[in-house]
């Protein structure tokens, strides 16, 4: 374990000698690692990521939880404003729309498949990952309110369907009898006494924050180191008090971003020991569950996956922003950019922890096949499809407004590693400031 280990930590340090080359080939984080998974784990033995249930699930867990604490605090609602109506547009119609075709196809198409499970399907798959397109959201050729419109979305959709996956997965376990027959009604509960703790926990902890700053008795040095604290104190006294964990983090941070009035800059280690994480979950998704999957995957989740990049993402896409005044071009590469990547990962990885073989084996293979054809799709068209629409909006005098300084910095990852060099915004949340 203690080589595999040196390994893991070997891969990190070179990937971070070469991340900026990596660039020049499109190479995101993602890719890489997956790839490094699979050669190394399964394809040649070298990297023996047998890792024990309890592991692999904090490590999800825990990804999860600063996940949704960072993109949440790092919205900007008042920088939100200018495109307000569109955000409103994909997240309370678009997304809605995403998770009930995605549940309907999966229910049509996936063997073994209904209900709850379907459900589980449609919600895990419906979140974006901007990080996955992240050579599109660096790339100054395409329009500064487009990236902020995409980043925005993806910062914010895991968060917003975590309630549905944990209801679906307490319905799945019902009907498996793993439960019992009260699970889902237990599971409401539970999300609303987290998002009642979380935004008390939030405001609480962003006031605080917020007036010992200004008095001089926190020092910032420290403050990133306290966040970080926070976002994982939020996770688990909800759990303490019978809350869900994760919808807990989520509106701490949203509430912690309205308060804490501190520079940016003290949320940047919780984004940064994130995007380690991140990185570890890449490569146990490469090593660990792909293979597994492989071995059970079906014709039906190879098309359940093709369908959920495109008809099952587009479709919504295209119908909630008809009559927002934005060109045929625009809402096709807004519903193309829409990557399935770290939320989607890390959500499986809860079934599998949650529900019998029996239960987990029908869905993981749908949303491991998305995940992969998303990682090298997204990944092979983020720069040339960037580049032309970029052309096109020039051409129509829709150019990039403002400076590099609009920028977004995606969650994680960029086209080359880490990412924090290229942009200087807000994070994958929220849009960069003006």
């Amino acid at each position: 374990m203690d080589g595999t280990f040196s390994l893991v930590l070997l891969l990190l340090f070179l990937w971070c000698l070469c991340s900026r080359r990596m660039e020049r080939f499109e190479l995101t984080a993602p890719a890489a690692f997956v790839l490094l998974g699979l050669l190394l784990g399964e394809g040649t033995g070298v990297l023996d990521l047998a890792l024990p249930h309890e592991t692999v699930k904090v490590l999800a867990e825990i990804t999860l939880v600063w996940v949704l604490f960072t993109d949440a605090a790092r919205l900007s609602f008042r920088a939100l404003r200018p495109e307000l109506g569109i955000y409103v547009r994909l997240l309370a119609i678009g997304l809605p729309l995403c998770v009930g075709l995605g549940a309907l196809l999966a229910s049509a198409l996936l063997p073994g498949v209904s209900g709850w499970s379907a459900l589980y399907v449609g919600a895990a798959l419906a979140p974006t990952d901007a990080a996955l397109g992240a050579t599109m959201m660096v790339n100054p050729v395409v329009p500064a309110k487009i990236r902020r419109v995409i980043n925005v979305e993806s910062g914010l959709n895991d968060g917003i369907v975590t309630p549905l996956v944990v209801l679906a997965l307490a319905g799945v376990s019902a009907a498996e009898h793993t439960a019992g027959p009260d699970a889902t009604g237990h599971a409401l509960v539970q999300l609303a006494i987290g998002a009642a703790y979380g935004a008390v926990i939030g405001l609480a902890a962003g006031w605080l924050l917020r007036t010992t700053l200004r008095n001089g008795w926190a020092a910032e040095d420290f403050a990133g180191a306290g966040v970080l604290a926070l976002s994982l104190l939020g996770y688990t006294s909800a759990l303490a008090i019978g809350g869900n964990g994760f919808v807990a983090a989520f509106v701490a941070g949203l509430a912690f971003g309205t308060t804490h009035g501190a520079p940016p800059r003290v949320l940047l280690y919780v984004e940064q020991s994130g995007a380690l994480l991140s990185v570890l979950v890449w490569l146990v998704f490469g090593a660990v569950l792909l293979p597994e999957v492989f071995a059970h995957v079906t014709w039906q989740a190879v098309v359940y996956a093709v369908l959920s990049l495109t008809v099952i993402r587009m479709v919504p896409v295209a119908l909630c922003l008809a009559g927002s005044g934005l060109d045929a071009r625009t809402v096709g590469f807004i519903g193309w950019f829409g990557p399935r990547g770290l939320a989607s990962i890390i959500f499986g990885l809860l079934a599998v922890e949650e529900l019998t073989p029996a239960g987990a084996r029908p869905v993981l293979p749908a949303i491991a096949c998305t995940v992969l054809l998303s990682v090298v799709a997204h990944g092979l068209t983020s720069a040339p499809l960037a580049n032309r629409y970029g052309r096109a909006a020039a051409a129509k005098g829709i150019g990039p407004a403002g400076p590099a300084a609009e920028e977004l910095r995606v969650r994680g990852m960029a086209a080359g590693g880490l990412h924090h060099g290229h942009g200087r915004g807000h994070g994958r949340g929220g849009p960069a400031p003006s």
